[in-house]
């Protein structure tokens, strides 16, 4: 396993483990048994998995991640902790690829679901991991805004998106902050939108995520 990725998955179960299966996350009524359940469905169940991403197939994913959940949760955690050999999500060659965003937004929506977090002081390489997954991500998550959007993260650079026009927002953050801001947790993000102020209003209020 590459070391982010792998990083953050441990780091979530850890969390996972010391505040129980019942504690709230930032996925609308999910508890952290829910969020448990939804990683090991994407990782362990493929044939079930279409419908986090395919609307038509929604209902077979939430009965399958229904029937994880059920399983006790600290067994939820030890697979969490040890994702199978055979699954493409958890080969050791497209960990960072395809778990990096993945487990660092899932972490965060577990710590900043409690009161009183605090932003985490990641490592300069961690935060520049994340930023390549804001740079490979903004183009498809922003497609369909209009207009243009400037993501930047001071001392790592930045990355565009947006399906253009004559007006631009900017949005300025750590890296971490800012793949946060593109997968829908604007309102917990401590980024800063700049732009026409009705522009901006909406970009925070998007639906944003893939």
């Amino acid at each position: 396993m590459t070391r982010y990725a792998f990083a953050e998955r441990l780091a979530l179960a850890t969390l996972m483990e010391e505040i129980g299966p019942d504690a709230p996350t930032l996925c609308g009524a999910w508890t952290t048994r829910d969020l448990a359940a939804h990683l090991l469905l994407r990782e362990r169940r493929p044939s079930a998995a279409a419908g986090i991403l395919i609307k038509r197939f929604a209902d077979r994913t939430a009965r399958t991640q229904e029937e994880i959940a059920t399983r006790p949760f600290g067994e939820l955690l030890r697979d969490l902790r040890h994702p199978p050999w055979w699954s493409p999500l958890a080969n050791p060659l497209l960990d960072e690829a395809v778990n990096l965003t993945e487990m660092f937004v899932h972490h965060e929506d577990v710590r900043r679901a409690r009161p009183g977090w605090e932003p985490r002081n990641l490592p300069a390489g961690h935060q520049r991991a994340l930023f390549q997954q804001v740079r490979r991500r903004s183009r498809l998550v922003l497609r369909r805004f209009k207009a243009v959007v400037r993501l930047e993260a001071p001392g790592y650079g930045a990355a565009g998106g947006g399906s253009g026009g004559q007006e631009t927002v900017r949005v300025t953050g750590a890296p971490g902050e800012l793949l946060l801001f593109l997968f829908g947790r604007q309102a917990h993000a401590q980024a800063v939108v700049d732009g026409p102020p009705k522009l901006a209003e909406r970009l925070q209020r998007a639906r944003l995520g893939i």
